[in-house]
């Protein structure tokens, strides 16, 4: 059965068409990097999924349809994390961490062994416990990110959809998520993040599926979607394309030269 079900998917913000009759399927033990350049409609794409922007087309979530599912069930099965780090509320850090827990326990209930555990997990996960008692309204731009991170990892849903990440975090810390994310997958859960770095998204994701206006272009293994034709034509760059460790290396080099331009001499490997 498959976590999430997109068919004919589209949708506009306001008079223009962000996504066009995108469809595909997530099931168990994925880690796909959603990539495409801005305004390719990744970000709307997560929402639409999650019905927080309006669409049409068929989504179904666990095998069931998305408009027949509450939100409490919808919060079960998938957890979210925002391109926007912001956190209103001057609360603990353990006290956002613990808001994912929220869709496990009905009403006012107070707190299980299962609640604190999942809670202390992913604080531990996202290196977030050695400040849980700070104000979440005090912390810089990455640890904001990484205590949403951890709030959505303690929902512990079999699906977990991210927004950008990455962004904000240092070199250690996205590859330690990178790491995470990939660990989930083994373990049959999945995730779908969207990625700028397409680096990280060769190196780690088992999939990717890469947008461009709309919609999509390729979906496959990394080294079936990031090729010298797609980067050059949906990025307009040239990169290299090597390996170290047994994984895929690449880095984008330079943007491509144009007709009236002098292109610079290319010895770079592109094996």
């Amino acid at each position: 059965m498959s976590l999430l079900a997109v068919s004919n998917l589209s949708a506009s913000l306001g008079r223009r068409r962000v996504l066009s009759d995108v469809s595909f399927t997530i099931g168990p033990s994925e880690f796909v990097g959603l990539i495409g350049p801005n305004g390719a409609g990744k970000s709307t794409l997560l929402k639409a999924a999650l019905g927080l922007v309006a669409s049409q087309g068929g989504i179904s979530i666990a095998g069931r349809d998305a408009a027949m599912i509450s939100a409490r069930e919808r919060a079960s099965n998938i957890a979210y994390v925002a391109q926007e780090h912001e956190i209103a509320w001057a609360i603990p850090v353990e006290a956002v961490v613990a808001l994912g827990r929220t869709p496990h326990r009905p009403g006012f209930a107070a707190a299980s062994s299962a609640d604190h555990t999942a809670v202390e997990q992913a604080m531990r996960r996202m290196e977030v416990d050695a400040f849980r008692d700070r104000a979440a309204t005090d912390l810089s731009g990455g640890e904001k990110a990484r205590v949403l991170i951890a709030r959505a990892l303690a929902q512990e849903t079999p699906l977990l959809l991210a927004d950008e990440p990455t962004a904000g975090l240092d070199p250690s810390h996205q590859i330690t998520l990178m790491r995470l994310f990939a660990s989930l997958a083994k373990q049959g859960r999945s995730v779908v993040a969207s990625l700028h770095d397409l680096g990280l998204a060769a190196r780690w994701c088992s999939r990717l599926i890469l947008i461009d206006q709309g919609r999509i272009v390729a979906d496959g293994p990394p080294d079936t979607v990031l090729t010298v034709e797609s980067l050059g034509s949906v990025y307009g760059v040239d990169a290299y394309f090597g390996t170290a460790a047994g994984r895929p290396v690449i880095q984008p080099l330079d943007l491509i030269a144009s007709p009236t331009q002098d292109k610079p001499e290319d010895n770079h490997d592109r094996t």
